[in-house]
């Protein structure tokens, strides 16, 4: 049986919590950098205090996506998420600005990250649960317009709060400006009401219905197993956990030969980490005990389909670009153009608030491109938009490095609007046609882990190249992700979509 269509403002308030998210999303993407460095963080330690962020989303999101998918209350099966995620979130935007030590900021920035991924990852099946294929890029698009208009507004709110409403933009050395502690309050009031909107106007369907529709999702290359072939999956456990020791080891015998700093580390750890998993992972299926849940996000994890394979490569790229785009773009801004590098001027806070104007223009552009994305993709395809969309991001970052006015800034910014509303959409329509109805959750968790993966790479990695090779220079940061954006343009065309052939409406 397939799933009922839906009406237009059906998939707009199931969509609508998404506002909120991105909220609290945007708030921490334009001023977080600022108020590590008002806290004393220099530029090359920027990056590794972010690190709590990409490392949240690795570790909440499979676990609540495998948890969403077995579970079903009185509020349903992913809307308990939305409320418990938009609770803690809420709370974390209250007390992130009131940090008085890098550390406790950093701190706050793990408990902001970790509930704005409880809610976010059940949204993004949420959508995969409720449309019928041929809706989902509708509602993939839905989404982007609503991150894209909740940011250009939070990103926006230190500038309106200065310049409109004159609250003072300044304080003194260590301490964050009250524009800044006014628009994370403004952000925890905004992302529970919207939040809140969703859980109360959209209905999910029961685990009864949900077994009438398990056919829609199936076809010749992605089958759903229940149970997999264990002895087979545990030999292919152990030996991802050979390569993943091996390299991890490796890379950090030659880091440390080589003298660099601790956070380069950290990607050679996280490799070891990873090995450590799977062979968790291998004594478990040895010993029967493969039912767990542990077990069965690893074993998911072993045996993505196809088309999520290809997708993680062009998510890794993409995503590397973005972190660095919101790790480095202010101490860039406030550096090449505004020429400081003093938290406590003027000049430098103006620049901030510069940087969170022109984070509002790419959000507002992407709300905007979010329906022209929808029209492009019905006459071309979802590959090729994605593609055109990449190639144009890539040439924004890349064009910033040889800017020298605010003004001008605005026109690459509009087209990172362009990238940011494709990337929100395009990879979730083609990804949710190829995953199994029952495993949509887990799946979505998994997919996450390249998203975050380039994420941990960036803050491992970026400080110290800035710091070896571009005399701290953070503008060059945004150069890198450039470059990171062609290669993903190029990978999506590589990408087996299998629901191509659909109308897509």
């Amino acid at each position: 049986m397939k799933k009922p269509r839906l009406s237009f403002w059906q998939i707009w308030n199931m969509n609508f919590g998404f506002l909120g998210i991105q909220f609290g999303f945007a708030l921490q993407n334009a001023n977080v950098s600022r108020i590590f460095e008002t806290l004393g963080a220099e530029v090359d330690k920027i990056a590794i205090l972010w690190i709590a962020a990409p490392v949240t989303g690795l570790i909440v999101q499979p676990i609540i996506g495998h948890m969403s998918d077995n579970t079903w209350g009185r509020l349903g099966r992913r809307r308990p998420y939305f409320l418990v995620g938009a609770i803690l979130a809420s709370l974390g935007l209250i007390f992130m600005p009131y940090s008085h030590t890098l550390w406790i900021a950093a701190g706050m920035l793990w408990l902001l990250d970790a509930s704005v991924n409880i809610s976010m990852e059940p949204f993004r099946a949420f959508v995969g649960d409720l449309l019928p294929d041929e809706q989902r890029t509708t509602g993939f698009t839905l989404q982007s317009f609503f991150i894209g208009t909740g940011a250009v507004i939070a990103s926006a709110l230190p500038y309106i709060f200065t310049n409109w409403l004159h609250i003072p933009n300044t304080a003194p050395e260590g301490q964050i400006p009250p524009s800044v502690k006014f628009s994370f309050i403004t952000g925890a009031i905004v992302f529970f009401s919207a939040v809140l909107y969703t859980i109360l106007t959209t209905k999910e369907y029961s685990p009864e219905e949900m077994k009438t529709f398990e056919g829609e999702n199936e076809d010749r290359d992605n089958k759903e197993v229940e149970i997999y072939d264990i002895p087979k999956e545990s030999k292919k456990s152990l030996n991802i956990s050979i390569i993943s020791l091996l390299t991890g080891i490796v890379i950090t015998v030659f880091l440390y030969s080589m003298k660099v700093e601790g956070e380069v580390f950290v990607f050679g750890f996280g490799l070891i980490v990873f090995g450590i998993l799977e062979l968790i992972n291998y004594a478990l299926q040895k010993n029967g005990k493969y039912k767990n849940g542990f077990s069965v996000v690893m074993s998911d994890m072993n045996n993505m389909p196809k088309t999520m394979q290809q997708l993680a490569v062009v998510q890794f790229f993409s995503w590397f670009a973005l972190f660095a785009m919101w790790i480095y773009t202010t101490p860039a801004i406030t550096e090449s153009i505004f020429g400081t590098t003093d938290t406590t001027s003027q000049i430098y806070n103006n620049g901030a608030d510069w940087v969170g104007i022109m984070f509002s223009v790419y959000n507002g552009t992407a709300a905007l491109w979010a329906f022209f994305i929808l029209w492009l993709a019905k006459r071309i395809n979802r590959k090729s938009t994605h593609s055109i969309s990449l190639f144009i991001g890539a040439l924004s970052f890349l064009s910033i490095f040889f800017i020298k006015s605010q003004y001008l800034l605005i026109a690459p910014f509009v087209g990172i609007g362009l990238v940011w509303a494709s990337i929100l959409a395009m990879p979730y329509a083609i990804l949710t046609g190829a995953l199994p109805s029952k495993k949509m959750g887990t799946y979505m968790g998994i997919f996450n882990f390249f998203i975050v993966i380039p994420q941990i790479l960036a803050a491992s990695i970026l400080g110290f190249l800035l710091k070896t090779f571009f005399n701290d220079h953070a503008i060059y940061a945004l150069l890198l992700g450039g470059l990171s954006l062609i290669i993903a343009a190029i990978s999506i065309l590589f990408v087996y979509d299998p629901k191509e052939k659909i109308k897509q409406i």
